[in-house]
């Protein structure tokens, strides 16, 4: 089958492998769409990050590069392993793309996300992947859809990003969010935002087109950092007190130091973001206002509320669709028009079968 491999830095490959089989409690999965995550560009710009390097194998999957990336994926059950129940072949389904050791403290405690060994599927190791035809992954990772579709489906892992630092964060109901970054994650934590009761959300986002993206992901305001003073800006929107949570979903030093002269005395800052570089952080701001910054990592749990709102339509996650290529346009229509064009993009899907 083709997969698409990465075989190092700038190197994304169309590779012919093996089909992997289903397994004892293990679900095949014809992959129908797959979206491009930010991880996926900063593997392809500045790695191997996330994925194994030749002579440090991850410790579940034993792989090391070239691995099958893609985990932003929704597809149709292909085959089902022994001792699988509640599923059947034909059935829409989202895939939870982790490898996780099931022994570690965390886990333990039910917070697999932050596993010590954990990986992703798409960039760990493992038998396909989202940009592979088929992906073979254990039942507790499939997520049925029901009457959504696939294209859909592939946007419930990012969609579960957001939901999960929302969640996560300590937001009051009514509460006033800032969410900086107006890109994939910031637009769906925007939505999750709205979904889960905020009631004013700020976007701060300097690019023309994703800010006009925004309002449409359910921001009430939305802020040019190159034009006003953003801290300056919330505290007048806020009556002078400040935002109670702030979304750091960019990934940049300035941004993040914005963010916490945004949140209010006691506030509170959510890292979204995957980091290319060590960040600076202003110790004395955070405290001066006793403001808090917390991590937040992908999702745990989150999938069937995510996969809940969609289908009531409490999130409209189609708007976010901006392009449809085959796999063999994975680097140069995708990857390359999400590096070159990315005010253009919020999401780019990838059929791994090709288009109709």
């Amino acid at each position: 089958m083709k997969a698409a491999r990465y075989h190092g830095r700038g190197d994304i490959r169309i590779d012919e492998i093996p089909e992997p089989e289903a397994g004892p409690g293990q679900v095949k999965i014809a992959v129908d769409w797959c979206g491009i995550c930010g991880s996926d560009l900063h593997e392809f710009l500045e790695g191997p990050l996330f994925i194994p390097p030749p002579g440090s194998p991850h410790p579940i999957s034993g792989a090391t590069l070239p691995v099958p990336m893609g985990h932003e994926f929704a597809g149709t059950v292909a085959e089902l392993g022994d001792g699988v129940t509640g599923l059947r072949v034909g059935d829409k389904v989202a895939v939870e793309p982790y490898l996780v050791c099931g022994s570690c403290a965390a886990c333990a405690a039910g917070r697999y996300n932050i596993c010590r060994n954990f990986g992703f599927v798409g960039l760990s190791g493992s038998p396909g992947a989202g940009f592979s035809e088929r992906c073979v992954v254990d039942q507790r990772w499939v997520h049925p859809l029901g009457e959504l579709g696939t294209d859909v489906g592939a946007l419930v892992e990012p969609l579960a990003v957001g939901y999960h630092a929302v969640r996560l964060s300590a937001l009051p109901k009514d509460g006033t969010a800032v969410v900086f970054g107006a890109g994939p994650i910031g637009l769906v934590t925007i939505a999750s935002l709205k979904a889960q009761g905020a009631g004013q959300v700020i976007s701060v986002e300097p690019a023309a087109a994703r800010k006009a993206k925004a309002p449409a992901a359910g921001a009430d305001v939305v802020l040019d950092p190159t034009e006003v003073d953003v801290p300056a800006e919330v505290r007048a929107l806020t009556e002078g007190a400040g935002a109670d949570v702030a979304f750091e979903c960019a990934g940049i030093d300035a941004v993040l130091a914005s963010a916490v002269g945004s949140v209010r005395p006691g506030g509170q800052v959510v890292n979204v973001a995957i980091w290319g570089h060590p960040a600076t952080v202003q110790m004395n701001a955070l405290v001066a206002a006793e403001v808090s910054v917390i991590g937040s990592l992908a999702y745990c749990g989150d999938h069937p509320a995510t996969i809940a709102l969609l289908a009531d339509g409490t999130v409209e996650a189609g708007q976010f669709i901006t392009a449809r290529i085959g796999l063999d346009e994975l680097v140069e229509g995708g990857f390359r028009q999400l590096i070159e064009n990315k005010d253009e993009h919020v999401k780019i899907l990838v059929s791994p079968g090709g288009l109709a």
